[in-house]
């Protein structure tokens, strides 16, 4: 079943024209249980993201990366609120589309939710510096993983992959591809999450 849903995720930006906001897709995957485990989401914007359950309650990837400062941490050092970790590359289109809603999320929500972006460009800080001041973001920080353990740790093989973790660092859900976080199925998915913390 993750095979199929590895091979089946529509990661890219595309254009629609339908101006009602979030929907939710009829392709819809189920465990073996029959529960949902996926569902695709498209947004106004033309963003689409495959929303995924199947890994729920996995503890946080074991990766070091850098922090703006170039200091080693992990996603354990964030343990204590809820953390939303989102592997990007300045060279990702659908990644960069979402950068500024992504600060803005994390200005909305930084009392009850950490908001990490962590680039994948094996250039680390001499490409991503760059990119963040002319970006100017308000609470976005410059977090680098040169050697792409996020990546490889998250198992996704796509760019963007966002991963939501809950304050005792364990898997809620996660996003395969670019998702409309000013959106109101984002909205909803968040508050599901924070209302509990």
């Amino acid at each position: 079943m993750r095979l199929f849903l590895f091979l089946s995720l529509p990661v890219m930006l595309v254009g629609c024209n339908d101006q009602s906001g979030d929907r939710q897709s009829d392709e819809v995957g189920q465990g073996y249980d029959g529960t949902m485990q996926s569902e695709t989401i498209e947004s106004h914007s033309g963003l689409v993201g495959r929303l995924d359950i199947s890994k729920r309650g996995s503890p946080m990837v074991d990766a070091p990366f850098k922090d703006p400062d170039g200091k080693t941490v992990s996603l354990s050092d964030f343990v204590g609120k809820p953390v939303l970790v989102n592997i990007w590359a300045t060279w990702c289109a659908p990644c960069i589309v979402e950068m500024p809603m992504l600060d803005e999320l994390a200005a909305r929500e930084k009392d009850r939710l950490k908001v990490l972006v962590v680039s994948q460009d094996i250039q680390g800080a001499e490409k991503v510096d760059p990119f963040f001041a002319k970006a100017n973001f308000n609470e976005l920080e410059a977090y680098t993983d040169q050697e792409n353990g996020l990546s490889f740790g998250f198992g996704s093989g796509l760019m963007p992959t966002t991963v939501l973790y809950d304050a005792s660092g364990e898997e809620v859900w996660r996003v395969l591809g670019a998702m409309d976080w000013d959106g109101a199925r984002a909205a909803m998915l968040m508050e599901e999450t924070l209302a509990e913390s």
